[in-house]
């Protein structure tokens, strides 16, 4: 038997799992989220502090981007790097029309066979009821998004707008995430933003500010956390880091519990509030930081548990984001129509989150076999 102490080795496929295992999280607590009134979504971050799982799918989205292609840059030259990023942009598109007209096939079918144009009002489908052929087009615009859809236009917006960021990140790395952070400040202070539809929408996640987060993945997976290593595992920032998050904890508690309900001082108040999910408020960009210094800490790259068969699933799921995205947008709906027409008791709501989140399991568990099987066959046809 191995000493307890000799470090875990690294995962054979070189990759940080930790990247992975979080994305995963995240895409089980954006499942959660999308799912209303359901006791599944008390136990995800939006309920323990200002920033949540959006936050943590943009940063990983951007740290893995920057890691990926800054070597094929290095390796294959800006215009091929830049065409295969284009392509992984056109590829999400595409997810995101077919999506799309799932979602939305799912929805008509609901409220028409149910007769309750509620469900389209609830999941922001009624411009489509009413006009389809102009709510197509302007989906194809990207400005036309119903409930629960917004994440994956950002991400497009992200990553197409991403090669010359990237090969600026390569050459002047502080710079380019200092004209990013200036960028969002902007936004802070002037507002603006990308038009949505209805013409009187913007966009939820405006690109404008959450390209900080995508940006600054971007800068710490080319190195940048590298030199954060003396900061993260310095005490004092630790200490900080874990006041931070117990502030933000009793402040967002104080929203649903009555007994701290006037924790929060009116003239302090007046200045946090807004906490701004659209703009990426600075409140939501510092807790996420200081949740990542905390997890830094407690889990580094080696950790053993990161190869225990119980924590594979999220890594799975992590390892296919953007399927299983798309699928968890799809099961959201289906367990909300559960929830309203069956039944809303405290067990089927546990019941359809498990569901929904083995569902999603099941098919990284598909997608990864298929992966690996792909690989065999590709190894068996270049020995033979």
């Amino acid at each position: 038997m191995e000493p307890a102490e000799r470090p875990a080795p690294p995962a054979a496929s070189g990759r940080d799992l930790r990247l992975d295992l979080f994305r995963g999280l995240a895409l089980w607590f954006i499942f959660l989220n999308h799912v209303p009134n359901n006791v599944g979504n008390w136990i995800t971050n939006r309920n323990f502090g200002f920033s949540d799982a959006t936050e943590i799918f943009v940063f990983i989205s951007g740290y893995t981007a920057a890691m990926v292609y800054g070597r094929q840059l290095e390796s294959s030259g800006v215009l091929v790097t830049s065409a295969r990023i284009l392509r992984r942009a056109w590829q999400l598109y595409i997810a995101f029309i077919f999506l799309f007209v799932i979602y939305l096939a799912e929805i008509s079918y609901v409220v028409g066979s149910f007769e309750n144009p509620l469900y389209a009002e609830e999941m922001g489908a009624l411009q489509f009821l009413a006009e389809p052929d102009v709510a197509l087009v302007q989906a194809l615009l990207l400005k036309f998004r119903p409930a629960n859809m917004d994440v994956l236009p950002l991400y497009i917006v992200l990553l197409a707008t991403f090669p010359p960021i990237l090969w600026a990140l390569k050459r002047w790395a502080d710079a380019t995430l200092l004209a990013s952070f200036l960028l969002w400040l902007a936004v802070q202070f002037l507002g603006f933003n990308l038009p949505g539809y209805p013409d009187d929408r913007m966009w939820f996640f405006n690109p404008f500010a959450w390209q900080l987060m995508f940006v600054f993945g971007g800068w710490c997976g080319l190195g940048g956390s590298d030199r954060l290593a003396g900061l993260v595992h310095s005490r004092v920032v630790l200490v900080l880091s874990v006041f931070y998050l117990a502030l933000s904890l009793a402040v967002v508690t104080s929203w649903y519990w009555p007994p701290l309900e006037g924790l929060v001082p009116p003239a302090i108040g007046d200045i946090i509030y807004p906490i701004s999910k659209t703009d990426l408020s600075v409140l939501r960009f510092v807790h996420f930081l200081a949740l990542a210094v905390v997890v830094v800490r407690l889990i580094p790259v080696q950790a053993p548990f990161l190869r225990w068969e119980a924590v594979r699933p999220l890594i799975m799921c992590g390892q296919h984001s953007l399927e299983v995205f798309c699928f968890g947008v799809f099961l959201s709906f289906a367990a909300h129509f559960v929830l309203n027409e069956v039944s809303g008791t405290v067990l089927m709501q546990v019941t359809m989150s498990l569901s929904g989140i083995a569902l999603m399991v099941g098919l990284s568990a598909l997608l990864s076999w298929y992966a690996r099987a792909e690989r065999d066959r590709a190894a068996r046809k270049k020995a033979g």
